[in-house]
């Protein structure tokens, strides 16, 4: 695999061997993760990790006066704590602090991105800002048990993150309750048109609907509806103001009063419905590549999304976030540019955001819906949860109307009990991580079961009472 991305290589000789060491350890990780023949065993994964840190100490001892060279090495290194990261996920050792550096990394990727385009909603933040609030209790916790160069790393990432994440709040804090409703309107809308712009078909009867809804907030706000003069104006403004964005680079944000704040994203919606709408979903043919490459992306993290529990094993999402971060990086001041260095005109530009954002944010929900048990036992853990969904429908339902009816469950629980050696799940001589999550499961499944048993149990004694008391009278 090439690297990613592209940088130049170590000027210091004495980092040659650091990085040949590294670029070994990659491919070990890279040969684990691709090897479904087995599952992911632990000590495979630890020791690697090991390795990984004794090549950061000897890089930190080397560059002692260089702390802020940036070279090969240093990407080679992200690679394999990337790789690290997501193998302990895949061993269930979720809430350990090397699992959650990948997601770390993803955050980073999502916050530079919300601030970029300037419209977010305050639930995407809560949701950020509840998920950094665990991060950092991770890393709190591996104080005594992981080197402190990873923490020291991980603590810096986390606080660029919190500080992102403190100006996408501060840009939504004149939002009153009595608009915010009005704002997150905007904001679903403005997504979903992007989202009818990347269909295989072009949904003009649904854009058209959106466009409705527009006009409706317009009233609302007491704009005066837009000629096409002035969106062509707003767009030539809108195209400037985004340039001067990308150019400026990660600046402050302006503080907007609520007003400015919902007008302009008023006007964004109905500019962009009205560029959508003259493209009908074309892209400019220049950046047709990137665009195949970004939808080809997202179609199968969504594919992904409905089959992960059964299906994924995390260390998949390692050639995702590569190509995604190659993609991402590959911009010029903020935009793409075709092969005579011209940039992307605006539709095709916010077209690829969306797609390059949209799949960021994929690969952000799969990290965070990872179970904290080993694929090991994953597939045990799989079959207890689908049967406590199970007998929640048929609680939900009213019970079951008599103690055989509940058979079928009793005898797939018990024969998962059996499996256990000592109260332990066992995969040949190993004990794989996760024992807690898949016992607690099996548990919670045998209290429903108990309590359908003894419902139904009852409501037979009531009727046989019944009927005792009818014979005698």
């Amino acid at each position: 695999m090439a690297d990613s991305p592209a940088v130049r290589v170590p000027l210091d000789p004495k980092e040659q061997p650091i990085l040949d060491k590294l670029l070994q350890i990659r491919t070990h990780l890279e040969l684990l993760k691709q090897d479904k023949s087995t599952y992911v065993k632990s000590q495979d994964v630890l020791e690697l990790y090991g390795r990984v840190i004794d090549e950061v100490n000897r890089l930190n001892d080397v560059r002692i006066e260089k702390r802020d060279e940036q070279n090969r090495v240093d990407t080679v290194l992200d690679d394999c704590f990337q790789l690290i990261s997501l193998s302990f996920l895949t061993i269930g050792k979720k809430n350990e602090a090397p699992a959650v550096y990948s997601a770390i990394s993803t955050v980073k990727r999502l916050l530079d991105h919300l601030k970029e385009a300037a419209f977010f909603s305050a639930k995407d933040l809560e949701g950020i800002d509840h998920r950094l609030h665990d991060y950092r209790e991770c890393v709190e916790r591996g104080q005594d048990s992981y080197d402190p160069s990873l923490l020291t790393l991980l603590e810096a990432r986390l606080d660029l993150c919190e500080q992102t994440l403190a100006e996408c709040k501060s840009m939504l804090s004149h939002l009153t309750p009595e608009w915010a409703p009005t704002y997150e309107k905007l904001v679903s809308i403005l997504r979903s048109l992007s989202a009818c712009n990347t269909r295989s078909k072009f949904p003009s009867s649904e854009v058209k609907d959106y466009q409705n809804q527009l006009k409706e907030i317009e009233k609302s706000l007491g704009e005066k509806h837009l000629d096409s003069s002035e969106i062509s104006d707003l767009t030539e403004k809108y195209a400037e103001k985004l340039r001067q964005t990308s150019i400026t680079g990660p600046g402050p944000m302006e503080i907007p009063s609520e007003r400015s704040l919902l007008v302009d994203l008023l006007h964004r919606c109905i500019i962009w419905s009205k560029i959508i709408t003259e493209k009908q979903g074309k892209i400019n043919e220049d950046f047709k590549d990137i665009f195949d490459r970004l939808l080809g992306i997202k179609t199968s993290l969504d594919k992904l999304q409905l089959t992960y529990t059964w299906s994924m094993r995390e260390t998949d999402l390692y050639n995702y976030q590569r190509q995604l971060d190659r993609i991402d990086e590959a911009r010029i001041e903020g935009n793409w540019v075709d092969a005579k260095g011209q940039p992307a005109d605006l539709h095709s530009q916010r077209t690829l955001l969306y797609l390059l954002r949209k799949s960021y944010a994929l690969v952000y929900h799969l990290l965070i819906s990872s179970e904290p048990v080993s694929e090991a036992l994953q597939p045990i853990y799989n079959q207890l949860s689908t049967l406590k969904r199970c007998l929640l429908e048929v609680q939900k339902a009213g019970g079951v109307s008599s103690p055989r009816e509940l058979y079928p469950y009793s005898m797939k629980l018990n024969s998962i009990d059996n499996m256990r050696v000592d109260g332990k799940f066992m995969v040949g001589d190993d004990i794989p991580d996760g024992q807690a999550a898949v016992n607690q499961l099996l548990a919670e499944c045998f209290d429903i079961a108990y309590d359908l048993r003894a419902e139904a149990e009852n409501e037979k004694e009531d009727e046989d009472g019944d009927e005792a008391i009818e014979l005698k009278s």
